[in-house]
């Protein structure tokens, strides 16, 4: 799970959606310049699932966030590190859902934050459409 490790390692993210599961928050992230779902690596997070929580909150400033444990999906994709060192993220995606109303605050760690109806999303990176689709599906699975 270290970020030192340079032929991978896991990071956790979330398909932040609203409470009626119309769209999607993304975030433009400012290293690879498109629309993806929030997450990060982990930290001192005692499970995946808490690590996804914790950067889909802290990016999204949305508190009081509902993040289904069970992954909905698990994406791996070539990056560079901060240090210039080619690596691969093993992303373990989860779903969360925002509370009625909610409204996202960007973060220093965004260009931009907006939601996206989720049958209008950007076209930029075709895994955050997988994303949806897997999201959606483990939300109509999930007990209520």
């Amino acid at each position: 799970m270290r970020r030192s490790c340079v032929p991978g390692h896991l990071t956790a993210s979330a398909a932040v959606l609203s409470a009626d599961h119309s769209n999607i928050l993304l975030t433009l992230h400012p290293r690879v310049g498109r629309w993806l779902q929030l997450g990060g690596h982990c930290e001192d997070d005692s499970t995946l699932a808490a690590a996804a929580l914790r950067e889909a909150t802290e990016e999204s400033g949305i508190a009081g966030l509902r993040l289904d444990p069970i992954p909905a999906a698990v994406d791996t994709h070539a990056i560079k590190c901060s240090l210039g060192v080619p690596t691969r993220h093993l992303d373990v995606q989860f779903v969360a859902v925002a509370p009625e109303g909610a409204e996202p605050v960007r973060s220093d760690e965004s260009l931009d934050l907006r939601w996206w109806p989720v049958g209008a999303l950007p076209t930029d990176d075709s895994s955050v459409q997988a994303l949806v689709e897997a999201a959606l599906h483990r939300l109509a699975l999930a007990p209520r």
